[in-house]
């Protein structure tokens, strides 16, 4: 029988864990960042198959559903392989400079480099993916710019709110995934959080990254501005939901007040 893991020892992992990134070297930081990036990949273009696949003979309603499912197949890659990914590190990382074992220069540092890496990995995959795709009989291109329509088009404060949502349960996910004793728990962690990413369509900044230059590659609907747009205001939420919503507050709550 399994104990449930106290919310001290949560957190006291945690805090091991992103001081242990924290002090990563800078290529094994690039390098993981990179492999995430590629590897998220999988989730938008398994999206756009499952939309061309299904959107015309089962309706709106269950394609969304099935299309959010595929969208957690990328994390799934990403979480299990142990690659860096931005926005778990946005909660992660920043638990121990609030405990003070480590400074806001190395969060800078390692937030930049996996950043810089999922979007480099994100951007090697989405070219090519995009296309092959339609002449492989993967996906329409018509598939690749509904990805943008479902991420595009809202107001500035709701698309913000949105990315702050996003990067609140990213950082839970991080907490969640440290209490789970199991594989397969950690498996359906991942793939709860983040198939209601995708059916709530809440901008993530990388995974959205791919999704983007997809849907720009794929028709003239779209284009720089919309991705400069798309990347500095998800990646301003999703760090805001990260930090503030999660490591904050449950730093706060725990470590401030004695709690476990």
């Amino acid at each position: 029988m399994t104990t449930q893991t106290g919310k001290g020892t949560i957190l006291e992992q945690l805090i091991e864990r992103g001081l242990a990134e924290i002090e990563r070297s800078t290529g094994g930081l690039g390098l993981s960042g990179l492999s995430a990036g590629l590897d998220i990949g999988f989730g938008p273009l398994l999206m756009a198959a499952v939309y061309t696949l299904v959107h015309e003979p089962w309706g709106e309603p269950l394609t969304t559903f099935l299309v959010a499912n595929a969208y957690a197949i990328g994390f799934i890659f990403v979480v299990m392989g142990r690659s860096e990914l931005f926005t778990e590190h946005t909660t992660l990382a920043a638990l121990p400079v609030l405990d003070r074992q480590s400074s806001v220069r190395g969060l800078a540092r390692l937030w930049g480099l996996v950043y810089a890496g999922n979007i480099v990995g994100g951007a090697i995959f989405a070219i090519p993916a995009v296309l092959f795709a339609p002449d492989y009989e993967i996906a329409t291109r018509d598939s690749f710019v509904h990805l943008g329509d479902t991420l595009l088009g809202y107001g500035m404060e709701e698309f913000f709110f949105a990315a702050i949502l996003a990067g609140w349960m990213m950082g839970l996910l991080a907490w969640l995934l440290s209490a789970a004793q199991e594989t397969l728990s950690r498996v359906f962690f991942v793939w709860v959080v983040t198939a209601a990413i995708g059916l709530l369509h809440l901008p993530h900044s990388i995974a959205g990254n791919v999704e983007i230059i997809m849907a720009i590659l794929a028709g003239p609907e779209y284009g720089l501005g919309d991705y400069v747009y798309f990347i500095g205001l998800s990646t301003a939420g999703n760090a805001v939901g990260g930090v503030v919503f999660v490591a904050l507050l449950k730093y706060g709550h725990i470590a401030v007040t004695g709690e476990d």
